[in-house]
């Protein structure tokens, strides 16, 4: 499976086009894309309308929805980000640890456009799409 970030997601949903969208695009086809509950609610806290929200909403539920923490990834994602800040790094947001913690622990790989996931991938071993 492959995990989406919001900011693919957002991206496509602005028509623009970047190398992670036209892959994204292709994937909608296919049985592999997954959307975090997480990244649900980032991209539906940019909708302009409630009736753009509705919209975004309906189309991403059509994909597998996966609830992304719970107490244990919780605590290895602490535990990612004292590693990150041993090597120099610090993850902006929880949100962006708990994303690339789910994704190493459940061995999915993530399509994101997110700078905040490079250290993730050289230092935890994030796969990308």
């Amino acid at each position: 499976m492959i995990l989406v970030d919001s900011s693919v997601w957002i991206d496509h949903l602005r028509n623009r086009i970047t190398e992670q969208v036209m892959l994204l695009r292709t994937l909608v086809e296919g049985d592999e894309v997954l959307v975090g509950d997480l990244i649900l609610c980032e991209v539906l806290q940019g909708a302009h309308s409630e009736r753009e929200a509705r919209r975004i909403e309906t189309a991403l539920q059509q994909f597998r929805i996966a609830t992304l923490s719970g107490p244990d990834l919780a605590a290895s994602a602490a535990r990612n980000y004292r590693r990150l800040r041993r090597h120099g790094f610090t993850v902006r947001t929880t949100v962006d640890l708990i994303i690339g913690t789910f994704c190493i622990e459940r061995g999915h790989a993530l399509l994101h456009s997110d700078r905040d996931f490079e250290p993730m991938e050289r230092f935890l071993g994030l796969r990308t799409a």
